[in-house]
């Protein structure tokens, strides 16, 4: 009776060995790797080139969206703006983000989740004395000039489209002066306010160089999503990250990460 039981073990262990080899294959073949193309240089939004790990809010949202989805392996990897899009196109990137706003031609050339990541606050930075508060504050005022063809300039040409009897002059600008250069410029009276979104740190310029600077309430808002490269096998991808986004602002883990990196809750902006 020993032998037999001896000889069955013999068999059964290459069995077992085999059966154990085939359930691990199988779940790696089930968790597909997604390459992601995340901005290089917005702190803190997301910061780190090729060969540093990726830090900031939307890092830092993947990472959470990949903990609720295991089928997925999040790879972040750091890349110019259009080298994000371009990558995208072609297939190199299976995703990207980088504050990304929706529009029709995008959704035309990319799978975009119903849920957004976070939300760009446009607001006007002034002097703490000054009487600034909103967009019809800004005529007459000298404002900083803006990117050409940039957010902003297309924001305040709109704005001042549809208010034609409140004339708030901008001028545009390729000079890419960093903005805690221009803060420091309404600080000391060369121009009187600044439009940005707020998600680019600028409170933290403001407080640790105890700038008398304040932000207005947001005078636009803007949602923003992750870019998904257009393919058949890109569907399930998009609905599950709609899901886990819905699921994170639900259980408040965007309001965390957005006081984490932004000083404040964007979450209660996003639809």
């Amino acid at each position: 009776m020993p032998a037999i039981k001896k000889t069955l073990s013999r068999f059964a262990m290459p069995g077992i060995i085999a059966l154990a080899l085939f359930s691990a294959n199988s779940f790696a073949d089930e968790v597909r790797t997604i390459k992601i193309a995340t901005a290089a240089e917005s702190k803190p939004l997301s910061w780190g080139a090729i060969g540093y790990e990726p830090q900031g809010y939307e890092p830092d949202v993947l990472k959470a969206i990949n903990a609720k989805l295991p089928q997925y392996k999040f790879v972040m990897e750091g890349a110019a703006d259009i080298a994000q899009e371009t990558g995208l196109v072609t297939g190199k990137y299976d995703m990207a983000t980088g504050g990304y706003y929706k529009a029709p031609s995008r959704s035309k050339q990319f799978l975009i989740p119903d849920a957004p990541i976070g939300a760009s606050l446009m607001k006007i930075y002034s002097r703490s004395d000054s009487d600034i508060k909103e967009m019809k504050d800004l005529v007459g005022k000298k404002i900083v000039p803006v990117t050409a063809g940039g957010g902003v300039y297309k924001f305040v040409t709109q704005w001042q489209q549809d208010h034609p009897n409140e004339k708030v002059t901008i001028t545009a600008s390729s000079a890419g002066i960093p903005y805690p250069d221009r803060l420091k410029e309404v600080q000391n009276g060369k121009y009187d306010a600044l439009i940005l979104p707020s998600n680019l740190g600028q409170q933290t310029v403001i407080d640790n160089q105890k700038l008398s600077i304040k932000a207005s309430e947001p005078v636009v808002i803007n949602q923003t999503y992750i870019l998904i490269n257009r393919s058949a096998k890109n569907q399930a991808l998009n609905d599950d990250i709609t899901q886990a986004l819905k699921e994170l602002k639900a259980d408040g883990t965007l309001d965390q990460l957005s006081q984490k990196w932004f000083g404040e809750d964007v979450s209660q902006y996003m639809k």
